[in-house]
């Protein structure tokens, strides 16, 4: 029976109701010794007890898409069937151009959200490069198989959850294909193809998207094997100018991380409430020595960079969850690189999906604008020091970048190292 399914819900349901009853109907009825009707009674509300607990976790596990499957709660998952070194670059030597290409095969995928908006699709990748075997759920824009787009290649965004959590979360809990599915067609927002896949790969740890020889090559599966995958099986446009990441909580971490890193695969990124040091997640295989922490550190990479890299990012937090870390690379940014940091107040949320879940259309919209996609409804304001129509809201509150941006109590070595925001990333997601 799936985690997440439908049938287990309602077990889960019928199970906590009868054990609600239990205790009603035959407290009083037990018979037999002393000893006998207190372990009788003592049972009776102990299952109430798990019963109830159980079906609390499916509710919040279902709204949140935190484990996916048996396999994801109870540690045993492992989707990494070798790491080898694969060097700086994260290619092992290889020629990825020139790899023939794969058709894969693609089923309409299961859950809530799924099939909303036109449904998601999901197939099982082995990649040849990383040695990553894992799901990689898509959805495509309604314009894809419009008779007037048969020849027209799309734009990509690699959508990334939080740890724990699912690939599925961006179309569950973050029901993004559900609120771009108007935007797109009304054209306020390019027609973006959107890819989650799998980052939970290895079992009770996050993998920070890094490339760990003897352990995970995560890098590699996120930035090599699944665009190549969307390459050979989609009508996508190439990278690095069609494509992008984004990600709320650890995934933000692994999507300004991403782009930093490889300029040469992503044009723009999207952090909702993220963080620079890997460290932020006390369960990142990243952050397990100095020198792995600083080699996926993204305010590093951008500081040590020969040459400012292209690309464009987008920050946005509260103080002490996100905000810091944007306001650190805003502070080492040089042309061509932009960042563009959105302060969120304490009234729009917390780290949960009730602050990320708005933002969907707003940060869409700039990722319209900053992949030169079209030119959206709405005024880029992103250089004058307010976030203007683009920024939208987040639970009914503007965004602002504050002129004399707040440190909210993070001292100056923190901002200049882009861990200010460490304390606030480091709740469980």
């Amino acid at each position: 029976m799936s985690l997440t399914g439908t049938p287990f819900l309602y077990t889960t349901i019928v199970l906590a109701v009868v054990a609600l009853i239990l205790p009603l109907v035959l407290w009083s009825r037990v018979r037999g010794p002393k000893p006998l009707r207190t372990t009788a009674r003592l049972l009776m509300l102990l299952f109430a007890q798990g019963t109830a607990v159980t079906l609390i976790f499916v509710l919040v596990n279902n709204q949140n898409n935190l484990y996916d499957n048996w396999a994801d709660l109870l540690g045993t998952g492992n989707h990494v069937q070798q790491a080898q070194d694969l060097g700086r670059d994260g290619t092992g030597g290889i020629s990825v151009k020139r790899l023939p290409k794969v058709r894969q095969t693609f089923t309409a995928a299961s859950g809530p959200g799924m099939h909303a908006a036109g449904g998601v699709r999901v197939t099982q990748l082995k990649g040849r490069v990383s040695g990553v075997n894992a799901e990689v759920y898509v959805w495509l824009p309604p314009q894809y198989n419009e008779p007037a787009y048969a020849h027209k290649k799309f734009p990509v965004v690699e959508v990334l959850p939080g740890y724990p959590g699912s690939a599925k979360a961006w179309f569950g809990s973050m029901k993004a294909h559900e609120q771009l599915l108007p935007l797109m067609r009304s054209g306020q927002v390019a027609p973006f193809i959107l890819v989650a896949p799998r980052t939970n790969l290895l079992a009770g740890v996050d993998t920070g998207c890094a490339n760990i020889p003897g352990q995970v090559n995560a890098d590699t599966w996120l930035s090599i094997d699944v665009p190549k995958m969307v390459m050979d099986n989609f009508r996508a446009e190439p990278a690095p100018q069609g494509w992008a990441t984004a990600g709320y909580s650890a995934g933000a971490h692994c999507a300004i991380k991403l782009a930093v890193a490889h300029p040469d695969r992503y044009r723009a990124a999207v952090s909702l409430s993220g963080y620079n040091d890997p460290i932020g997640e006390r369960n990142s295989l990243a952050a397990q020595n100095p020198t792995l922490r600083a080699e996926n550190n993204p305010f590093l990479i951008l500081k040590k960079s020969p040459v400012p890299p292209r690309i464009a990012l987008y920050v946005s937090g509260e103080s002490g969850d996100g905000y810091q870390a944007g306001v650190a690379l805003e502070s080492i940014a040089k042309a061509p690189t932009t960042v563009h940091v959105v302060f969120l107040p304490r009234s729009a949320g917390g780290h949960n999906m009730a602050l990320w879940r708005p933002q969907v259309g707003t940060v869409f919209r700039w990722l319209t604008l900053q992949m030169g996609q079209s030119h959206a409804k709405g005024q880029d304001n992103s250089l004058n020091g307010t976030t203007g129509p683009l920024i939208g809201n987040a639970a009914g509150t503007t965004g602002t970048t504050p002129r004399s941006p707040s440190t909210g109590g993070s001292t100056r070595a923190e901002l200049a190292s882009g861990t200010a925001s460490r304390a606030g990333a480091a709740q469980k997601r």
